[in-house]
C-alpha cells in the first residue's frame, strides 16, 4: 500500500520507527528503508531549531513532503517532513537496502558492492539520483513513491544519532535489526555481569 501524506501527520517519534521496512523509490529506483533519524524542532540538532529560513522552509509546511539539503557542501541528504504544519520536524533517511534499479544505482555510485550502494545518507541520495531538484516534492506523487512494510515481522532497534555535536544523547536513531545495509552498526546493549547480578542479590539478602 502506498503511504499518503496523512501517514506523516503524526509525531515524528511515531513516524520514524514505522518507516523502517517501508520501500522508498525515486523514478522506480530504491529499496527498503533500514535506518533513519528523527529530528524535532525543540532540540538544537534540528535545522528548524532557530526558526524558518529559505533553506528549511519546507519543514514548516504540511507533512508528507521532502526536505533535501546539502551536507558540508558535498552530499545531498533527504528528509521526510512530519507533524502538522508549523511543527518543523522531519525524519532523515540514513540507509536503504537496494531492491529496485540496482544496476542504475551501481552506475551512479560507480561501484558493485550492493551493501555499499545506499549505506549512508549521502550514498543513498547519489544512488537514487536525489538532488535539490527534489526538494519540496510530495512523497505520494511521482517521481517519488513510498510503500508500507510488506510484513509485520520487523524488529526495530534504537540508538543515538550519528555525527552530531548537539543533543548527542537523544536515542532517536532507528534501524532494522540484523540488517547488513546500515550506515553504521548499532552498539550492542550493555550486558550485566552475572557476578554483579549475584552480588546484588546477596546485598539485598543482607539484613
Amino acid at each position: 500500500m502506498q503511504l499518503d501524506r496523512a501517514f506523516f501527520a503524526r509525531s515524528v517519534h511515531e513516524v520514524a520507527p514505522e518507516l523502517i521496512g517501508a520501500t522508498f523509490l525515486v523514478d522506480g529506483v530504491g529499496g527498503i528503508i533500514v535506518e533513519v533519524e528523527a529530528y524535532h524542532h525543540t532540540e538544537p540538532a534540528a535545522h528548524s531549531y532557530r526558526g524558518e529560513t529559505p533553506r528549511n522552509r519546507v519543514m514548516f509546511g504540511p507533512p508528507g513532503f521532502v526536505y533535501v539539503y546539502r551536507s558540508y557542501g558535498i552530499h545531498w541528504c533527504v528528509n521526510f517532513v512530519c507533524e502538522p504544519k508549523g511543527s518543523a520536524s522531519a525524519v532523515l533517511i540514513r540507509a536503504v537496502e537496494p531492491t529496485d534499479g540496482i544496476e542504475t544505482m551501481r552506475r551512479r555510485r560507480r561501484l558493485e558492492d550492493i551493501r555499499a550502494l545506499c549505506s549512508g545518507p549521502g550514498k543513498l541520495t547519489e544512488a537514487l539520483g536525489i538532488t535539490n531538484a527534489h526538494n519540496e516534492l510530495a512523497l505520494d506523487a511521482a517521481p517519488l513513491a513510498l510503500y508500507s512494510r510488506m510484513t509485520s515481522d520487523v524488529e526495530v532497534i534504537t540508538g543515538v544519532r550519528i555525527g552530531l555535536t548537539k543533543a548527542v544523547e537523544l536515542p532517536w536513531r532507528y534501524g532494522l535489526k540484523g540488517s547488513k545495509f546500515l550506515s553504521k552498526p548499532f552498539p550492542d546493549p550493555p550486558k550485566s555481569s552475572s557476578r554483579a547480578a549475584q552480588a546484588t542479590k546477596r546485598s539485598r539478602a543482607l539484613p
